[in-house]
């Protein structure tokens, strides 16, 4: 469905599907022969009888047809690639942050992020995961099942993020006068313009000084947008002419873009130090450049620090 204002959804529809489909490619990411990541939690993140649909679709999705415009083995593997890419970035991220003695923690829009559970954090260290109820109980119900416990005092803040987030962080028990390491991956298309700008307006409130933030920005413009949007719609098409789930479809997911500010630019007109990397060049220093120029890695990553 289409996004409207006030909307809401489990990890089964809308943009909880999306953090399965993200989740299913780290699956698969760890289970290669030589992962560049190791998400150990993501298959059973993803493996549950709530989540069958969703995992058809994205089979049947990278499987292909011989009829498709587009050779859906390259694509699937390039999802993956990038996947693990983005989280070995942001994992790096986390760890320089704890380094430079961060131990405080605030993952945007956490989804079937496993962060709080696979990486090793420092004693001390307090991660709030922002994101929907459903969401949250969904990811915490399922690694409890497989006896999974947090490797850091983990603290889920159940909310929209369209709606007044910050004073739910600080019920918590969340602290602005501490030090904080921000996380928004997957994040900024799903926002309104108006929202983006008021998220990035409260971590600089809330952030004490040496604060850190990270951004990934998605990098297509309206025009190629439309362009990858009119060939989804064709691809789909034929899918539902061959009787395939269709009903998933990405791009009723995001916001227009909307004049909205740059996140480097923001943050650096906010004077914080900023750091801008190209998720392509970041791909091929770690040996995973893109397979194919229909679909480049065109997104970028932004790390932003606060005196």
């Amino acid at each position: 469905m289409a996004r409207t204002a006030d909307d809401s959804w489990d990890i089964a529809t809308s943009v909880g599907a999306t953090a399965v489909m993200v989740a299913l490619a780290r699956a698969a990411e760890t289970a290669s022969d030589d992962p560049l990541i190791r998400d150990q939690f993501a298959e059973p993140l993803v493996s549950t009888p709530e989540l069958a649909s969703v995992r058809e679709q994205v089979a049947t999705w990278w499987a292909g047809d011989p009829d498709d415009e587009v050779d859906s083995a390259v694509g699937a593997q390039q999802m993956i690639n990038y996947q693990a890419v983005r989280t070995h970035f942001f994992d790096a991220y986390f760890t320089e942050a704890t380094k430079a003695g961060i131990r405080q923690v605030v993952i945007l829009a956490a989804g079937l992020d496993s962060r709080a559970y696979r990486l090793d954090w420092p004693d001390g260290t307090v991660v709030y995961e922002v994101d929907l109820p459903k969401v949250l109980d969904y990811k915490a119900r399922t690694l409890a099942r497989h006896g999974a416990e947090p490797t850091a005092d983990r603290r889920a803040v159940s909310v929209d993020l369209r709606h007044d987030w910050p004073q739910a962080l600080r019920d918590a028990g969340f602290d602005a006068a501490r030090p904080t390491a921000w996380l928004a991956e997957g994040l900024l298309p799903f926002l309104p313009a108006d929202a983006q700008e008021a998220m990035f307006a409260s971590i600089d409130q809330l952030s004490g000084p040496g604060s850190r933030v990270a951004v990934e920005i998605f990098g297509a413009d309206e025009e190629k947008r439309k362009e990858a949007q009119e060939k989804w719609a064709r691809l789909r098409a034929k899918r539902e002419a061959r009787g395939e789930d269709s009903s998933f479809n990405p791009f009723d997911l995001w916001f227009e873009h909307g004049g909205r500010t740059e996140p480097a630019d923001w943050f650096a007109g906010h004077n914080w130090t900023t750091v801008s990397v190209s998720a392509r060049d970041e791909a091929v220093r770690l040996g995973r450049p893109p397979q194919s120029d229909a679909r480049p890695f065109v997104n970028s990553f932004v790390a932003a620090a606060k005196p």
